[in-house]
């Protein structure tokens, strides 16, 4: 087998757990009322965040001075209608401010993880990928839809 499809399906097993999950949706996209991450994975986002993001949005994603909060109506207002991949590519490349683009991937997951988790969005038995292109299937959304329990 050639080395490049060796690693192609490596990744496609990787992801095929997630991808299964997502897919399940119908027609691919996904809601952040439908479990997108882990108690686990937020957990780890309270850690990083405590480290790279809480001298500017604070301790209780409230904002500060010169940063808006990470929860509340003004969170929504300018997040809900989006998806999550747009937020993660926002905190990717421009966060923390100080140092943009210096937390990994997977740490920048984790903390969108805990993001959700503070905005009162359930967790599920998935984590979040650290990938845009799958982030941009979730939505961002300000109700729970009806037919969630």
């Amino acid at each position: 087998m050639k080395p490049h499809r060796m690693i192609f399906g490596i990744v496609v097993l990787a992801c095929a757990p997630w991808a299964r999950n997502m897919w399940a949706q119908g027609d691919g996209t996904r809601s952040v009322w439908d479990g997108v991450f882990t108690k686990e994975q937020a957990s780890r986002g309270d850690s990083a965040y405590s480290q790279n993001c809480a001298s500017c949005h604070g301790t209780a994603l409230t904002g500060g001075e010169s940063a808006p909060p990470l929860t509340g109506g003004e969170f929504s207002s300018n997040w809900l209608g989006l998806t999550a991949g747009d937020l993660f590519d926002r905190i990717r490349t421009t966060m923390p401010a100080d140092r943009p683009g210096r937390v990994s991937r997977e740490q920048n997951a984790d903390i969108l993880a805990f993001i959700l988790s503070m905005n009162q969005f359930p967790a599920g038995t998935s984590e979040l990928p650290s990938r845009s292109e799958f982030l941009k299937l979730i939505r961002l959304e300000a109700e729970k839809p009806k037919d969630k329990k």
